[in-house]
C-alpha cells in the first residue's frame, strides 16, 4: 500500500501551484481555489493547504538530526539541467547537484515556503538487498517522463520499531545505504509500500525532537492507506484526524480509492 497523498501547508496557493507546475511538472487535478489545490505527481498526489503563518513560524529544521519529516523526493531524468532552471528561476538550493551513496546523482531546494525538496537521478545500488522483488519493482517504474514522486524522508530513532509499525501500512524494508565517512554513524533504509518509498534515517548520536505543526507552513502530513493506528492524534485545520508516530511523524489514512 503506497502513500497516497502528501500535505503542504503554503501561505499562497498560487504561488506555490505556480512552482509546482513549472519546475516539477505536476499536473493540476480539479480546479484550485485560493484555500486548495491538488497535484499529480504520477505515484502519489500534492495536496497544498492555505495557512495564515509564515515560514518563520515554522519549528522544522534542516538539520536531519531532528527526528520527523526531512523532505520529499522525486525521481527525474536530466537533474542538472532541472537544477539550472531552478536556479534560473531564483529557487534556494540546500545541495548543488552531485554523485551520492548508491550511484544516483541528488539535489536539494526549497519551495517558496520552505519545505525541503529532493530530486533523484538513476537508480539506487543498495548497501545491502533485503528485498530482491521489491527492488526489481522499483526498477521496473523506468525513468520518468515527468517528475515523479518517490519518497518521504524522517529521521526516526530505532529501525526495528518504525519497521514493525509500518508493516501494518504495507511497508517493508528493501534496501540499505550507508554513509561510511558520515562521522555522526549516518545509515539509511528503505520502506516501501506500493511505488513509493519511506526514507528512514538513522544516527548513533544524539537527536533531538520537534511536534508535528499542522497550521504553518511547511510539510504538514502523508496520507497512507489503511486502518487507524493506536498513537496521539491532533486534528488538522480541515478537520481531518492525524497521527503522530514516537519520532514526531505525522501521517493520516485513508482507503485505497
Amino acid at each position: 500500500m503506497p502513500i497516497k497523498n502528501v500535505v503542504v501547508n503554503c501561505t499562497d496557493v498560487a504561488r506555490s501551484v505556480e512552482f509546482y507546475t513549472r519546475f516539477l511538472e505536476l499536473e493540476v487535478v480539479g480546479e484550485p481555489t485560493p484555500e486548495r489545490a491538488v497535484l499529480d505527481a504520477v505515484t502519489a498526489t500534492v495536496e497544498l493547504r492555505a495557512v495564515g503563518n509564515g515560514r518563520d513560524a515554522s519549528t522544522w529544521s534542516p538539520d536531519d538530526l531532528q527526528k520527523g519529516f526531512r523532505h520529499v523526493g522525486f525521481k527525474v531524468d536530466r537533474i542538472d539541467e532541472r537544477a539550472g532552471v531552478l536556479k534560473d528561476g531564483g529557487v534556494e538550493f540546500k545541495l548543488d547537484p552531485l554523485d551520492a551513496e548508491g550511484n544516483v546523482r541528488i539535489c536539494f531546494f526549497y519551495d517558496p515556503d520552505g519545505t525541503l525538496l529532493e530530486m533523484i537521478q538513476g537508480d539506487l545500488q543498495y548497501a545491502e538487498v533485503l528485498d530482491a522483488d521489491g527492488v526489481a519493482r522499483e526498477r521496473a517504474l523506468g525513468v520518468p517522463s515527468r517528475p515523479r514522486f518517490d519518497h518521504v524522508a524522517v529521521t526516526i530513532e530505532d529501525r526495528a520499531t518504525t519497521s514493525a509499525f509500518y508493516d501494518r501500512y504495507g511497508f517493508s524494508f528493501i534496501g540499505t545505504i550507508e554513509q561510511p565517512h558520515d562521522q555522526r554513524g549516518f545509515h539509511i533504509g528503505y520502506l516501501k509500500g506500493g511505488d513509493t518509498v519511506l526514507e528512514v534515517f538513522t544516527y548513533e548520536v544524539d537527536k533531538s525532537s520537534r511536534a508535528p505543526q499542522l497550521d504553518v507552513a511547511g510539510f504538514a502530513y502523508a496520507e497512507l492507506v489503511g486502518d487507524p493506528a493506536d498513537l496521539p492524534t491532533e486534528t488538522a485545520p480541515d478537520g481531518t484526524k492525524v497521527y503522530i508516530d514516537s519520532d514526531g511523524f505525522a501521517f493520516a489514512v485513508g482507503s485505497e480509492a
